[in-house]
């Protein structure tokens, strides 16, 4: 039967020997569950959630077909019969749940943190300065025999399929592209040799594996680095891994060392659709879109389209493992959507920790974390509606108990509502949107508008109290910081003050950055615009240069803006590790300025007098805005602490202003709840 909201996306997908479900794949994702213990029984766990939620096919992280071509030391290696039975903790856990599972085999290559690397070349990555070893034409062979090895283990293991990583610039890319394969065996020189490597791969997984298993390859759509392949070269890779005998085309997006944001929040919605389309014009069989869709209009929209035949979402099904079955159930205003903030899933894989997710704390948790139903319902107040207080106000409901939620201002979200207003992060708005929606339609009640005081609340008789009231800017403590040319960074994202054409920007830290794109933003629907944000980064959407890279169309702002910080670190160093570079990147585009180790003296109509080493001077501005930090606004928590209150929490900014940020807030306000259900 015809699903009557989202066609497309619910149309099975017959592949003659299976049928999958819907269009919906849950694209491969590194975890690094090996880090807590347990790897196996937490994959289980983490998948067999998805699959419940409606996933047609979940990929996982990526193991290595050998030793030599695993991510970090410790990371997943199937390549030994011994291992089958482990695995096979994950493949029964999801074929419970009424779903299906391919492995992705991944080979790092150059990208490997190990000191025995290896590439076609030996020709080192510029995010990776360590030495890469020259695979012989001996050990071709043997990789790609461990390849082979690795698939027909993981089907032993129960898996449905296997993908084989042909993207991202580990390597198998490398291979493919004449500016990292310098080879003059059979195996480099002409494109015709250098593709031979992820062909052969193919074939001879196919001949090892039969016809009734599902082989996927996920294929770099837009190297997005010099030297890469063209969109003409890349369409002839498709077919020949089309006739190698691969069921399904999955797109990847860049490679790592590329210097074009290709996931996080500022990439429009579907941004990459064309390169899915590109292939999808060259092959016969299903290829997938991928990257920045997160939220089914999105991926109904690009079948709809023709641009691909399937979607497959990787950090959505982080933040919603029921993505899928809400949708098919009209469900969309209850999805949990993924902002692309990368700060709890790709952040922490690159700093070596477990991946999660800043909106869903328990993705990745899921045996350490259980929301269970009480047996004896609470009577609960939260005091603030930020992410800390709707975090808690929900995570209390979902647990049985009643609740009643007070926010002082005339909406729910808190430091989101600012968030929401910088150039890129409009989905910080989902957030709030499923927060509201699902306290909303779970029956708390809600008191806008409303700053209850500590003898209130204990005058209703609430059986526990948890203060979220958030936080408040930091003040500027030097001469002249009261006058008219002095606002907060409040005042600036909510235009509720006038701001000149040269600005001093007090503090360097994320806030600060938030603050400085938004005053120089040339275009602030630059992350609505496909067109615009490809001419910005310089894509070349039709393809026709190797990498796909062209000139950059950059515009200066017209405003002149200085950041000054106390400090002498680099200025932002605390941002994202894989979001960090953009902003930084962006604002040195747009003649932003940095001005490190500074000491503040007074403020003046003409500007900010500071010090730096032994020289004092004056930045002359016409605005200075003071992002110097936040201070608790815990007035209510200390009242209720004089009046000796019981079972009382805080939490976020009201607990503690230093380190905070939404990942911690949301998760401050999950575990409050959890101590007391």
């Amino acid at each position: 039967m015809l699903n009557t909201h989202y066609p497309n996306l619910f149309k099975p997908l017959d592949l003659g020997f299976t049928t999958l479900r819907n269009r919906i794949f849950m694209a491969s994702m590194h975890a690094r569950f090996e880090l807590l213990g347990q790897a196996e029984e937490r994959a289980a766990a983490f998948y067999e959630r998805r699959a419940k939620g409606g996933t047609a096919l979940i990929i996982t992280g990526g193991y290595s077909p050998n030793p030599q071509g695993v991510i970090d030391e410790g990371s997943h290696c199937l390549n030994s019969l011994d291992q089958v039975p482990r695995q096979q903790i994950i493949t029964d856990a999801v074929h419970a749940a009424g779903g299906k599972i391919a492995l992705q085999i991944l080979h790092a290559g150059r990208y490997a943190k190990t000191d025995d690397l290896v590439g076609p070349s030996d020709i080192s990555s510029p995010i990776n300065p360590r030495k890469v070893h020259a695979l012989s034409s001996e050990e071709v062979e043997r990789t790609i025999n461990d390849y082979v090895t690795c698939a027909g283990l993981a089907k032993m293991a129960g898996f449905d399929g296997v993908e084989i990583m042909g993207s991202e610039g580990y390597l198998i890319p490398t291979f493919c592209a004449a500016v990292t394969n310098n080879r003059n065996d059979k195996w480099g020189g002409s494109f015709k040799n250098r593709i031979q490597f992820p062909i052969e791969i193919v074939r001879r997984t196919r001949a090892e594996v039969g016809t009734n298993f599902i082989i996927l390859y996920r294929i770099s759509a837009l190297d997005l680095v010099e030297g890469g392949l063209t969109g003409e070269e890349t369409q002839m890779l498709a077919r020949q891994i089309e006739t190698a005998g691969a069921n399904i085309l999955t797109t990847g997006i860049g490679w790592h060392e590329s210097r074009v944001p290709t996931i996080a929040h500022m990439v429009p919605r579907g941004g990459w659709r064309h390169t899915a389309k590109k292939i999808k014009e060259a092959v016969n069989i299903p290829v997938a879109a991928t990257n920045r869709i997160n939220t089914p209009e999105t991926g109904e929209e690009l079948l709809r389209d023709g641009d691909a035949d399937i979607v497959a979402l990787g950090r959505q099904m982080l933040a919603d493992p029921d993505f899928a079955i809400k949708a098919e159930k009209g469900q969309g205003a209850t999805i949990n959507t993924c902002i692309g903030c990368n700060q709890a899933c790709l952040d922490y894989i690159f700093a070596d920790k477990p991946s999660s997710c800043l909106v869903n704390p328990i993705a990745g948790n899921e045996l350490d974390i259980k929301i269970t139903k009480t047996t004896r319902p609470l009577k609960v107040a939260v005091v603030g509606g930020g992410p800390a207080g709707m975090s808690a106000a929900l995570t209390a409901l979902d647990c049985g108990h009643g609740v009643t939620l007070y926010e002082s201002a005339n909406e729910l979200g808190g430091q989101f509502n600012l968030a929401k207003r910088i150039p890129g992060k409009e989905d910080f708005q989902e957030t709030i949107r499923y927060f509201s929606t699902r306290l909303n339609t779970g029956g708390a009640i809600i008191k806008l508008e409303n700053s209850p005081t500590g003898n209130q609340l204990l005058e209703e008789g609430f059986d526990h109290i948890i203060v979220a009231t958030g936080v408040k800017p930091r003040l500027l403590k030097i001469e002249g910081a009261g006058r008219s040319n002095v606002i907060n960074y409040i005042e600036a994202l909510t235009d509720a003050k006038p701001i000149g054409d040269r600005v001093a920007i007090v503090g360097s830290g994320g806030i600060g950055f938030d603050v400085a794109e938004y005053i120089t933003a040339i275009d602030s629907k630059l992350s609505d615009s496909i067109n615009a944000f490809m001419q910005h980064w310089g894509v070349d959407m039709v393809h026709t240069s190797p990498g796909g890279l062209i000139k950059r169309d950059r515009q200066a702002t017209g405003r002149s803006v200085v950041m000054l910080q106390r400090s002498d670190s680099r200025p932002g160093k605390k941002l994202g590790l894989t979001t960090g570079w953009v902003v930084r990147g962006e604002l040195t585009a747009r003649g932003v300025k940095n001005i490190t180790g500074a000491s503040y003296n007074k403020i003046t109509t003409q500007g900010v007098s500071i010090t730096v080493g032994d020289d004092e001077q004056l930045i002359e501005v016409d605005t200075v805005i003071v992002c110097a930090g936040q201070e608790p606004e815990n007035i209510l928590y200390n009242e209720l602490v004089r009046e000796k209150a019981t079972r009382v929490s805080v939490i976020g900014g009201a607990k503690g202003s230093n380190g905070l940020d939404a990942l911690r807030a949301i998760k401050e306000g999950m575990d409050a709840v959890l101590e007391f259900n």
